[in-house]
């Protein structure tokens, strides 16, 4: 082999290792170097919760369009005033039987979204209500214990006082789900406030 062939041969393998070399060298961590193709695989639309510079805002989540329904939803009949509270207590019913089954899925719900301020046993003893104003009054109290399902789903869709609307944070069926539970936690208390009523009262006059 002439020197001139080995030169060529050696410049070759230089000028290869270099290619390589550079090709496998990432100025950006997420990019993958050189790419055949790429519009093929890899979409050029912008990821969930990335930057975005074409909206004023720079976010790419966008709010859906006012008035848009998931498909499957059933919105709420009763509007948030006085008059739809009324009648959503009155009229709503919750769809799902007061089973141990739905009241135990009530229960693993309350215990991810409530619990942190009513606390275990709905006596608003929670630990976040301690940092409140004002804790959250005990679902079994005199006030509370008479609430309907509809007046509570009432206050998961629009809020009352310093809890804010569940609606985007539960489903329908979660919400009913978690009003069976809601429930049972109303009950707490009330067969010894019977019981002390009872004995309280005059014995009856012949």
């Amino acid at each position: 082999m002439n020197k001139k062939v080995l030169f060529l041969a050696l410049s070759s393998t230089i000028l290869a290792f270099s290619f390589f070399s550079s090709s496998c060298r990432r100025i950006n961590k997420d990019s993958s170097g050189v790419e055949y193709m790429p519009d093929m695989y890899r979409s050029p639309s912008y990821e969930d919760n990335s930057y975005n510079p074409l909206f004023a805002d720079s976010m790419t989540d966008r709010a859906p369009v006012k008035g848009t329904v998931p498909v499957g939803f059933t919105p709420f009949p009763f509007p948030n005033t006085p008059e739809g509270l009324a009648n959503a207590s009155q009229y709503w019913k919750d769809p799902f039987p007061a089973t141990p089954e739905i009241e135990a899925q009530g229960k693993a719900i309350y215990s991810i979204y409530c619990i942190h301020c009513h606390g275990p046993s709905g006596m608003g003893d929670g630990k976040v209500a301690a940092k409140l104003p004002g804790p959250p009054p005990p679902y079994s109290d005199k006030a509370h214990r008479d609430f309907t399902e509809g007046e509570i789903y009432y206050i998961l869709e629009y809020g009352r006082n310093m809890m804010g609307s569940h609606a985007g944070q539960l489903s329908v069926d979660q919400r009913c789900k978690l009003i069976r539970y809601v429930q049972t936690l109303q009950k707490i208390g009330q067969t010894s406030d019977t019981a002390k009523t009872v004995a309280a009262a005059p014995a009856p006059t012949k």
